[in-house]
This record gives C-alpha cells, structure tokens and sequence, in this order.
C-alpha cells in the first residue's frame, strides 16, 4: 500500500468517525448553512495537515473547528462593519452642500485658475483685484507700461474665465456648481 493510499484511508476514517461531532459542535456556534462550511473547512486543514493530527483526534479537530468559527465570526464582524460603513459614507455622498461647502468648492476652483495662468496674468488680476489698484499704479508695480497691464488685464481675465468655465464642466451638477462665485466674479468684472 502506498503512503498516498495510507494518508486517503485515514482521511476518510477521519471524516466517518468525527465528521458528525465537530458538526455536532459547530451546530453549537453557528448555523446549519454554516456549520457544513465549518465542517469541510476543518477537515481541509486536517488534510493537509494530516501529520499533524494526534492519535486522538477529536480534541484537536474540534481546536481547529473553534478557530474556525472564530475566523467566520470575524468575517462576519468585518462584512457588517464594511455594509455599515458603505451605508454612512452614501448618506455623506448624498448629503447637500452647506453654505460652507459652497465657499470651500468655490475657493478651490479659483485657486485652481490662478494657477493655471501665467505670472504675469496673475500678477495682474491680484494686483486690481486683491491689492485693489488701478491700471496706472499696478502697471507701474508691474514694470510695465499702461498699454501693456491692460493688455496683460484684458488676457487674464479671459483666460480666467475660460479655465473657470473648464472647471465648472468638470463639476457635477448640483446647487454647488450652479451657484455663482462671488470671488471670481469680482476677478473678471472689475472695470480697468
């Protein structure tokens, strides 16, 4: 015979004599549907660790069936965690935007802008805008003529506007990306 045929036949008197049992046992801790997984788990861990199975088995059998019913507890834990997690960030996906959410989105798309244009373009727009100078005074922080600031103005502007707009698309719809932007609008409409 075989050691092949020799670890088959003590397998299978393995599975006759103490199949019933560690079910009896994991009967105890789980339901039926899973205490047949139970069952064939333990007995796949005694397969392959069929060396190790002492010559009274049922105790360490039934040590293997506790660790797993242990393991599906925790699989279980983790899959009612995982749902109850999935549940609360969808009601933090549908939630609607506050007011502050509004300034923060609307902060973020013209910071995004000003990024995306030039330094001089920038310079120009926060020099009328945030430093609230006219196109003489900035022109002259600038290093530049008049002619030239305005021209660096009017592009900016422009450009702002169309990276803007950009942003815009690529937001969802939704009362957030609907609403006006007071900081970007005070960008493109003053006068100079």
């Amino acid at each position: 015979m075989s050691n092949e045929q020799t670890d088959a036949q003590r397998f299978a008197e393995l599975w006759e004599r103490y199949a019933p049992r560690v079910q009896a046992y994991a009967l105890r801790h789980v339901d039926r549907d899973d205490a047949a997984e139970v069952v064939a788990e333990t007995f796949l861990v005694a397969w392959r660790r069929l060396v190790d199975v002492p010559g009274d088995p049922l105790p360490w059998l039934l040590v293997v069936a506790r660790n797993t019913v242990a393991n599906h507890h925790r699989s279980r834990h983790r899959a009612r965690l995982l749902s109850d997690e999935l549940a609360r960030l969808q009601l933090v996906a549908e939630h609607r935007p506050t007011a502050a959410d509004v300034v923060v989105a609307e902060r973020d798309a013209l910071l995004r802008a000003l990024a995306a244009l030039t330094t001089h373009e920038r310079e120009a727009l926060l020099l009328v805008a945030w430093d609230g100078l006219a196109p003489t005074p900035a022109a002259q922080v600038a290093g530049c003529s008049v002619t030239a600031f305005k021209v660096r103005l009017h592009r900016a502007r422009r450009r702002l506007a169309g990276v803007l707009q950009e942003v815009a698309d690529d937001e969802p719809a939704g009362p957030a990306s609907s609403a006006p932007r007071p900081a970007a609008l005070s960008l493109l409409s003053q006068e100079g």
